[in-house]
């Protein structure tokens, strides 16, 4: 069966090739910058296209998928949070590194096959230094005041992706306005470095790369393909990053297109607004697992909706995927058939509301019903005999009982459960 996926540059969905030995499938999704605990939201993509990885290895083999999610270990929000805690960036940039592999683990996702850290693809042979040179070289790039920038007025292909005009492109991505632009939607491939900041030699002084030119550097490098098959991200990617990526990348490899197929999960909701990290309306999967919530439920419920919509994320949403894998493992206990084959709507354009329709079959490539029933089971009741008590306890709370709220955290600590309370009020659990 051929696979369709959506690609938002031609906004028409495309048949994705064949691959031989010579040219496995090629997919580069966008990974986190790490500086802090992911959310529910980057979450998303993960989970997204971790089902993508698992379909393609399902019809073409593991050795014919060629998978990377990249880290960005270099970025002001980095630094600033490593000034703030008086440490070095990289002991940051690692310690939430291994947070977010450890989380997207819990929610099913397998390793991608090259994990590049942006701080080590700087120098060398196609590394991002190299690529600013060639971006030069071919009169798309200029230095200033210690800068690099990319011209976007010598890509006339620029904005194709994101279809808008560039004035409302420049004012939703708030673009910095510098002395040093040629003009102001041009930008930064290389910047300086103060002595305390993180910086690697270059032609044009001690600095460290742009965002942008971290993943198109990364993906000639690791991938080792000008053109890749599949490139992913969230919708809060296409513009400026994705937009930018497929400019310099274009332009350093002749005009050769950065990729066949680009795809774009939408956004994760709380309400009506974006779930996000400015807004301060975030919730992290660690804290939900905490709060007594499978991994596999939050993966499902992540699933729900179809990877380009919005979801909505509700408390009802996560009952929902719980009776769904409650059903789905009550039918693996009983010894019935799990169709570990994909269903068919998961080939036009990764349809997976479609495909949880038709559980049990496709529970494999979904990365659901991964666990042992009786496990799952005495997670399930452990869930369900905890609730009268945190109810109980929220009650206690707000009438101002603080003995029975005591009596109540106490003997839930004597059960191996810790309770802890969030600035709003809401309590979680967590076993000792």
């Amino acid at each position: 069966m051929q696979l369709r996926l959506y690609d938002t540059l031609s906004r028409e969905k495309k048949i994705l090739r064949t691959p031989t030995a010579e040219k496995p499938i090629t997919m580069y999704v966008c990974g986190p910058t790490v500086y802090g605990r992911a959310h529910i939201g980057n979450a998303r993509p993960a989970v997204v296209f971790d089902v993508l990885f698992r379909l393609l290895r399902h019809m073409h083999g593991a050795d014919n998928v060629r998978y990377a999610r990249n880290i960005t270990d270099i970025d002001d929000k980095i630094m600033a949070k490593a000034v703030a805690e008086n440490r070095s960036p990289q002991s940051v940039a690692r310690e939430f590194e291994a947070l977010y592999l450890q989380d997207m683990e819990k929610l099913g996702c397998l390793l991608p096959d090259f994990c590049p850290r942006a701080t080590e693809h700087i120098e060398g042979a196609h590394g991002m230094i190299a690529m600013v040179e060639a971006l030069i070289a071919r009169g798309a790039a200029y230095a200033a005041d210690g800068h690099v920038l990319f011209e976007v007025a010598k890509f006339d292909r620029y904005g194709e992706l994101s279809r808008r005009p560039m004035d409302e492109m420049i004012a939703g991505a708030r673009v910095e306005v510098a002395p040093y632009k040629r003009a102001p939607a041009d930008f930064v491939l290389w910047k300086p470095s103060t002595d305390d900041q993180p910086g690697w030699d270059s032609p044009w002084g001690r600095g460290r790369p742009g965002w942008h030119l971290e993943c198109s550097s990364m993906i000639r490098r690791v991938l080792a393909e000008e053109t890749i098959d599949i490139h992913g991200g969230g919708l809060d990617l296409q513009f400026p990053h994705h937009e930018n990526e497929r400019a310099q990348s274009c332009a350093a490899h002749a005009g050769t297109e950065l990729a066949r197929i680009w795809m774009h999960n939408g956004f994760l909701t709380i309400g009506d607004e974006k779930m996000s990290k400015s807004l301060g309306n975030i919730i992290t999967p660690n804290e939900l697992m905490e709060a007594g919530w499978p991994g596999e439920v939050l993966r499902l419920a992540l699933l729900s909706a179809h990877y380009r919509q919005p979801l909505s994320w509700t408390e009802s949403l996560l009952q929902q995927s719980k009776s769904v894998l409650d059903r789905l493992y009550r039918r693996k206990a009983d010894g019935l058939v799990v169709d570990s084959a994909p269903a068919p709507a998961l080939f036009d354009d990764l349809n997976t509301p479609q495909s949880l329709a038709a559980l049990p079959a496709g529970t494999d490539v979904l990365g659901l019903g991964q666990m042992d029933a009786a496990l799952w089971f005495q997670g399930a009741a452990a869930m369900d005999d905890i609730q009268p008590q945190l109810a109980q306890y929220q009650r206690a709370r707000a009438d101002k009982d603080w003995k029975t709220a005591d009596s109540i955290r106490e003997a839930l600590a004597a059960e191996g459960i810790a309770l802890s309370v969030a600035k709003d009020g809401s309590v979680s659990w967590r076993r000792l």
